[in-house]
């Protein structure tokens, strides 16, 4: 080869601001999920108690965005191409629940919603279960990647923040290699308050450098078959919660309105609260019942009704016999 002969040269990696304003588009893109739900090459972390429903949620959102339409209550501006990985069903499992809620849409997301029948196993804190998804991503031209959940993709230790934090780059680079958006299905802290949303995660302090939206579902109340959504977001301003109820035959959520205004949470819950919720029970309630209908009563969180109940217990205000509490005889 002569000196003369031009070499292909890499485009380089420092631009001016003229540079880059001549190359990106003069109006930002759409979100793909709106209002700032989920941001083009976005993080959405998704997350709540085992059992609120989160899973069935995220898929009700996948197969909406595959279909570009709007089922649950977020404007979706355009089909896309989704990609599953899901690790807690199996695959006959996970495709039946996905044909129940298709029958509500036809054949409008079947093209664009694609599955990763061999996502388990493969961890993304590791290179070669990184390369899969990334390899899975591209083979579906994936515009938004579901990751359900995100326990379930890596070995570290979730307490420890350097170890979380070299997880959530295994996530940007996953982001960076597909061109995808993500959605990642987390779970949270055991004990959270009333307006924690994005520090409610596992892992915050290391989630919150990444992630750009969070969607926590909590239940209003034991008793109400409903679920609450509540929204933090890096780049749009926070949406008020709203209600959401689940049809339990079609497996699709629905709008049930906004939540009911709450009193100002009360600090301290005293023993009057702890016996007017065991009497409302009836003679005698389970821990886990007593403490829910302490939450409900005095609109307090699971921590304070844990702590009273500890301290009725303590002074003799209720008793306990055969795994049940009581009020004294």
């Amino acid at each position: 080869m002569s000196d003369t002969t031009a070499k292909p040269s890499a485009s380089p990696a420092v631009l001016s601001l003229a540079q880059l304003l001549e190359q990106q588009p003069s109006t930002a893109p759409p979100c793909l999920v709106e209002p700032g739900l989920l941001p083009p090459q976005g993080i959405l972390f998704v997350g709540g108690e085992p059992k609120v429903g989160k899973s069935l949620l995220v898929a009700n959102l996948a197969l909406s965005l595959a279909a570009g339409a709007d089922r649950i209550g977020f404007p979706i501006p355009a089909p896309r191409r989704v990609l599953i990985c899901q690790f807690e069903l199996p695959v006959p499992q996970f495709v039946s629940r996905l044909a129940i809620m298709r029958r509500a849409l036809g054949a409008a997301a079947d093209q664009h919603l694609l599955v990763d029948t061999r996502a388990t196993g493969h961890l993304l804190s590791a290179a070669q279960g990184l390369n899969h998804f990334v390899s899975a991503a591209r083979a579906a031209a994936a515009e938004i990647i579901v990751l359900d959940p995100l326990y379930s993709t890596h070995d570290q230790d979730e307490n420890d923040t350097r170890a979380m934090a070299a997880l959530c780059q295994s996530l940007l680079r996953l982001r960076d290699a597909s061109g995808a958006a993500l959605v990642v299905v987390h779970h949270v802290r055991k004990s959270i308050g009333r307006h924690e949303i994005g520090s409610a995660f596992r892992g915050s302090s290391a989630l919150h450098a990444v992630g750009d939206s969070y969607l926590l579902l909590t239940r209003p109340s034991p008793q109400v078959p409903t679920i609450e959504l509540r929204f933090q977001f890096r780049y749009a301003a926070a949406q008020p919660p709203r209600l959401l109820q689940l049809d339990p035959r079609t497996l699709w959520f629905s709008s049930a309105g906004p939540p009911p205004a709450r009193a100002a949470p009360r600090r301290k819950v005293d023993k009057a609260d702890v016996q007017q919720a065991l009497a409302d029970i009836g003679h005698q309630a389970r821990y886990n019942q007593l403490r829910d209908q302490i939450m409900n009563t005095a609109e307090c969180s699971k921590r304070t009704a844990q702590l009273a109940i500890s301290e009725a217990h303590q002074r003799g205000v209720i008793v306990q016999a055969n795994g049940q509490y009581r009020l004294p005889l």
